[in-house]
């Protein structure tokens, strides 16, 4: 191949969403992103032209992956930590490393590590058992140390006999207490092993049922003083923690008025898919750029306001999704939306709908309204 044309090859272990819109940011860059799907009907491997079928769990399927790749990097954070240092011990370009990851793969080590480093986190404490919960106090949560997302491996316990069954089921436990909320943030960065870092605009991420239904950006009234301190924050945690491509801190903002650490994410993160047509560079475009060790990518809105709203899977039934999206777009032509080629499942994320505009009110409704069209496919929209 001619030296004009020869780019590195990304690799990408996991073959859902994240890895299909990477893919596309690669598109752009000249490049076919390679993904490892467990399954031909991933989302990511039903349009990248270079997939391989096999487990994140097998390490001789990485290593057959990894051959040729001028850096492997991740769509999700289940990649065992012995298998990356295997790869990194055969010479493969790992990114984020093993010694990062395990901050977003356990929450015992990330609690820990965030507590040395003095960073705000809600009072916690490790399980072994029922006493333990009893002496942290209630109520309090309960969180999984491995695994969870979505509202999964979390529980709100507010007495000994709530938290028995969970104790009970063996899974390894922390507690943290209840937090009284005011609204949850999110702080998405990225950084290059040369250590440029790049900071989104901090926004509000809007949950329900445990699932993130909604994303504002910027988040709305959000002090100067407190969105500079969430973006410091997230830069010197990616700093200290040695991280490289996209993180997402998911942020607390308490009642009077702190911010607390609730989680890490070492890749692009549902709170940055509205980068995608709101900032100048897309946090799939900056994950790239991150573990090539590019120059970061301008980060500024291309509105004043964005919101993004996750398209859930609905009930049987009801229009096809072709017919939906016609309706959609004759009602809403500005509404930008993203399918994800995911088996429907009621509550499942199957997509993404991003609105831009200068009345924030106005954005939101549409989002959702889109958002709830394309789930349910009944009645008519309107805008």
């Amino acid at each position: 191949m001619d030296q004009h044309t020869q780019l590195p090859k990304v690799g990408m272990v996991g073959g859902g969403q994240l890895a299909r819109m990477t893919h596309q940011a690669a598109i752009a860059l000249g490049q076919s992103l390679r993904v490892l799907a467990e399954s031909p009907t991933d989302g990511a491997a039903l349009v990248a032209a270079d997939v391989q079928i096999g487990s994140h769990t097998d390490l001789d399927a990485l290593r057959a992956f990894a051959k040729d790749c001028d850096v492997v990097t991740f769509d999700h954070e289940h990649v065992p930590g012995d298998h990356i240092r295997a790869l990194v011990a055969d010479g493969v370009n790992v990114q984020p490393s093993a010694e990062a990851l395990i901050y977003a793969q356990d929450k015992h080590a990330m609690r820990e590590r965030l507590t040395e480093l003095g960073a705000p986190v809600p009072r916690w404490a490790p399980i072994a058992s029922l006493a333990d919960v009893e002496a942290f106090g209630f109520p309090c949560v309960l969180k999984a140390v491995r695994g969870g997302y979505d509202g999964k491996g979390v529980w709100i316990v507010g007495s000994a006999e709530e938290a028995a069954d969970v104790v009970g089921s063996g899974v390894p436990l922390i507690a943290e207490e209840k937090v009284e909320l005011a609204r949850e943030l999110s702080a998405v960065v990225a950084r290059s092993p040369f250590g440029q870092v790049a900071a989104y605009p901090v926004v509000e991420t809007v949950q329900r049922d445990g699932i993130c239904v909604e994303v504002i950006a910027p988040a709305p009234d959000l002090s100067e003083e407190l969105g500079s301190q969430a973006q410091r924050l997230a830069i010197s945690l990616a700093g200290e923690l040695g991280v490289t491509g996209v993180m997402a801190v998911e942020l607390f903002e308490t009642t009077d008025g702190r911010i607390l650490v609730n989680e890490l994410a070492m890749r692009p993160h549902n709170s940055g898919h509205w980068t995608i047509e709101g900032a100048r560079t897309s946090q799939f475009e900056q994950h790239l750029r991150g573990v090539l060790d590019y120059p970061m990518g301008a980060t500024e809105l291309t509105a004043r306001w964005v919101v993004m709203a996750n398209v859930l899977g609905g009930e049987p039934g009801g229009m096809r999704i072709d017919e939906r999206l016609h309706h959609l777009f004759a009602a809403d032509p500005g509404a930008k939306v993203h399918l994800y080629g995911k088996a429907v499942r009621p509550g499942r994320k199957i997509g993404h709908v991003t609105v831009l505009g200068d009345d924030l009110a106005d954005a939101r409704a549409r989002a959702e309204a889109a958002a709830t069209w394309l789930r349910d496919g009944v009645g008519h929209i309107e805008h």
